[in-house]
Parts: structure tokens; sequence; C-alpha cells
């Protein structure tokens, strides 16, 4: 992929101020509230393995409230992705397409992306039942499946916004602003993953190694493809396994997932945006 031109002094400080603002409203907020979820679950007497946190969870007990409020906090979600698709854009350069979010090549992107769910997805599985088992990582209840028949609809959904927002923001947004501050490729993608990793905090010391793993793979996936797009379906493939499929694994191997235990568990707090159950 290209690099993007030089700035001038002035542009620089512009693009650092709004990046820091970008970070502010979207993934920066969500990683400090998650960091700071996962000190809470530190301090608390409870271990943090015996605790729980929910994904995807009702907003309101009655069903119409529920889907209207799923409903717009997907789309309040996909309108930050918006925002930061505009700041993209420029008279001369189409923005999807400098980062490579079209359907050109979908079908290479698609088989990609398929490749990059299984090789990130079931190491990222194995890794939170080895944090489970040692007791470190959050029990994370992805979805429940036992409400309505627009539950899965809405958890397809959720997932295609984590998705976007991770990879359009983290990978998109991210590399293409600090390339133009003059940031090496393995500095951007180290600290891209970092912060993907205080991204999903809340859910424990697994989930953050596992995440920064991610970020880096896909990192250095989009430095050789220069497109988002199989980084996107990968990243949404994965996600409709964790919500969809989570539940059903858990009512199969119910000591291997972290069913909750005996005791209610001490729940913890999820950051605001929601972010991805990506393992």
């Amino acid at each position: 992929m290209l690099d993007p031109p030089p700035l001038t002094h002035g542009a620089r400080v512009r693009q650092r101020w709004e990046i820091g603002i970008v970070l502010a409203i979207t993934v920066g907020q969500s990683a400090v509230y998650s960091v700071l979820s996962l000190v809470r679950a530190l301090l608390r007497p409870t271990p943090i393995g015996e605790q729980q946190t929910q994904l995807n969870a009702s907003r309101d007990s009655a069903a119409f409230w529920d889907v209207l409020y799923q409903s717009l906090s997907i789309f309040f979600g996909l309108s930050l992705v918006a925002l930061v698709v505009f700041l993209m854009w420029e008279p001369s350069a189409n923005a999807l397409r400098r980062m490579g979010l079209d359907f050109r090549r979908f079908g290479g992107d698609f088989a990609r992306a398929l490749l990059l769910g299984a090789a990130i997805g079931i190491p990222g599985l194995a890794l939170y039942a080895a944090g489970r088992a040692l007791g470190i990582t959050v029990d994370v209840q992805a979805s429940p499946l036992d409400t309505a028949w627009w539950t899965v609809p809405l958890l397809i959904l959720a997932a295609l916004r984590a998705g976007l927002t991770e990879e359009v923001i983290f990978i998109g947004y991210l590399f293409d602003r600090l390339r133009r501050l003059g940031w090496g490729w393995w500095s951007i993608i180290f600290t891209t993953a970092a912060l993907r990793g205080a991204y999903h905090a809340y859910q424990g010391i697994g989930p953050i190694i596992g995440n920064f793993a991610m970020g880096v793979v896909f990192g250095w996936c989009y430095k050789r493809w220069g497109r988002v797009m199989p980084l996107v379906i990968a990243h949404t493939l994965i996600d409709i396994v964790a919500f969809v499929g989570y539940p059903l694994a858990v009512a199969l191997w119910p000591g291997l997932f972290g069913a909750p235990p005996a005791e209610s568990p001490t729940p913890t707090p999820t950051p605001t945006p929601t972010p991805s159950a990506t393992p």
C-alpha cells in the first residue's frame, strides 16, 4: 500500500488533535473503561475467575423497547464508524477505496477472511478456555439465545458493528493517520494491537493477550494486503460464532467454557461503546 504524503507542521498538530478526539469518543474511551473494569475486578475480594460480564444483554424487559434500544445502539455505533470514514475522505481520494473497504475483490477478501477467522478464532477460543481454567479470565456471557426470533439477527448486526468499529478505526484510520505523522509500520502495528488489547481488558488477562496477538496479525495482514475488508469479514465471522455459537458450546461443555458457578458471580460492567467479544 502507498504511503500518504507528508504533512506540514500545522497539519501535523491538527492531525494529532483529530486522533485524540476520535479515540476519546470511540475505541479509546472504551479502552479506558475496560481497563478500569479490570482494575476493579482485580481489587474485589472475589477472584477474577469467579466474576462475570455479559455482552449484548437485554436493555429492557419489554420486547418492543429492548429491540428499539439495541437497534439504536447498533445504529449510533455505526455512526461513529461513518464519522471516521468522513474524516478520512478527501476530494481526490475515496476513503473506502483507499482503506480497501469495498467489494472490488470480495471473493479473495472472503477467502482470506475464512483463513484469518480460523487462524485467530480457534487459538483465541483455546486461550479463553485456558484463562478460565487458570482463573485469570472473567466468565464472558456472550449472548442470550432463548429470548425471541429477533435475537439472532440483532446479534449478527452487533457482530458486524464490532467488526467495522475495530477494523476501520484500529486499522484503516489509525494506520493512515499515524503513517502521515511519520510512524514506522511496526510501531503502528504494536501500538494499535496494545490499544486493542486494552479495549478488551474487562474480560481478563487471557483476552488481553489474545486480542494483542490478533492486532499484530491483522496489522501485518493490512500492511501486506492494503485492504480492511478481509479483516472486517473475519472479525464479524468470529463474533457471530462467539455471540451465537458460544451459548451452544456452554450447553454442551459447561465446565470447559465457564458456566456460572453455584453462587452468583460478581458482575463486571461492560464498557461503552460495547467492545467485541473476540477472545
